[in-house]
Formats: structure tokens, C-alpha cells, sequence
């Protein structure tokens, strides 16, 4: 079913942060003025934010992103149950048992990402592979490539409040995608939603 031009909009500035009126058109192939309308009625929603910025020259040109509200309309899986329970492992098991299990199901995960690798060879097609079931998964996950070096994206993260609570997550995930592209290739975290960043992307290079 198509999204309306409302939820393309909220969709775009969760994968891209920022964009003015003028880009959100181009992105979504509609008038610079409908692109306006629906803005300005997801303003007047709490759904955006907006930010007036002068070059110097004419008049400010306006600039929105996602409010905080637009934000949480995102999916978080089974939050507030996944941090009662990591809180209560940490109380009545431990740290270690915490890091133990999150292993346990990170093993788990790369064993099904194999299989559904096992017919990816090259780099690129690993990418395609692993953006679809990431995608699936909730990431919003996308690709591209600058020149020799490859650009691997996450626009959202489904168990935000969980990875909030318990770093290991964080560090489960970058392990699994360091054996899934392979020891031919490097990769590096250069943007990451914990931070305070609005995704997380790594930075791929052929050894």
C-alpha cells in the first residue's frame, strides 16, 4: 500500500535529517508548493521542527527535521519490557551474565545471517543482502558508494531503549557485520544513534 505524501515526507527526513521544502519536492516528485502544504499541516502537528537559515543574500531559506514526537512514532521493539528485563538480569545476575547472554544471541544472529549470505560473494552483493534483512528487521538500512570507499546506513534503530540501557548491543552488532563483509574488508563506525547522531554508518574499505 503507497504511503501518502505526509508519511513519504516523515519516511525522508528520518533516512536524510534535513531538507528544505525545495528538496523534499524533488525527493517525492511533487510542486514545491504541495511540498509546503503538507509541511507547514506537519508543523502544526508537533511533527517537525524547522530552522531559518540566511546565506546573505534574499530571503532565509527554511530547513526542517523530524520533533522529538515524530520520532517516538518510529518503532522501538517491546521497549519497556526489554528494559525491565535487562534491568532485572543486571540486579539478580550480574553484568557478566547480561554480557553472556547477549552473546549467546548474537551467535544466534550471525548463524542466521550466514545462511542467508551463503550465496553473496563480492562485497556489494553482501550489502544488498544484508540491507534487505536489516530492513525487514526494522533498521530502515541503506548503501552506497563514494568513490573506493563504501557507506553501510542504519536511518533507525528498533531497539533504541534497549541499546540505550546495554552497550553490548551496540558492540554485538559491529561484531556480527565485521565477520559478515568479510576479513578483507575494514570497517568503521563513523556515525552512531546513542551518540546523539540521527543514524548509524559505517565506513567500509577493501583491504
Amino acid at each position: 500500500m503507497k504511503k501518502s505524501s505526509p508519511e513519504q515526507i516523515l519516511l525522508l527526513l528520518k533516512k536524510r535529517g534535513t531538507l528544505d521544502a525545495g528538496e523534499i519536492a524533488e525527493e517525492l516528485s511533487i510542486t514545491k508548493e504541495g511540498a509546503r502544504q503538507h509541511l507547514l499541516k506537519l508543523l502544526e502537528e508537533g511533527l517537525l521542527e524547522k530552522n531559518c537559515v540566511s546565506s546573505g543574500v534574499g530571503r532565509p531559506c527554511t530547513f526542517y527535521s523530524l520533533s522529538n514526537t515524530a520520532i517516538a512514532k518510529f518503532p522501538d521493539a517491546h521497549a519497556t519490557v526489554t528494559v525491565q528485563m535487562i534491568d532485572s538480569i543486571k540486579k539478580l545476575l550480574g553484568e557478566n551474565a547480561l554480557h553472556l547472554l547477549i552473546k549467546d544471541c548474537e551467535k544466534t544472529s550471525l548463524s542466521e545471517y550466514q545462511k542467508e549470505l551463503s550465496f553473496a560473494g563480492c562485497l556489494e552483493e553482501r550489502l544488498k543482502a544484508i540491507v534487505k534483512i536489516r530492513t525487514e528487521e526494522g533498521y530502515m538500512a541503506e548503501w552506497y558508494k563514494e568513490d573506493n570507499d563504501y557507506y553501510f546506513i542504519e536511518n533507525h534503530c528498533p531497539i533504541l531503549s534497549a541499546a540505550k540501557n546495554c552497550s553490548h548491543f551496540c558492540q554485538a552488532e559491529i561484531n556480527n557485520f565485521s565477520i559478515l563483509f568479510g576479513n578483507q574488508v575494514k570497517i568503521e563506525r563513523k556515525e552512531h544513534i546513542i551518540s546523539g547522531d540521527k543514524r548509524c554508518m559505517y565506513k567500509l574499505n577493501l583491504i
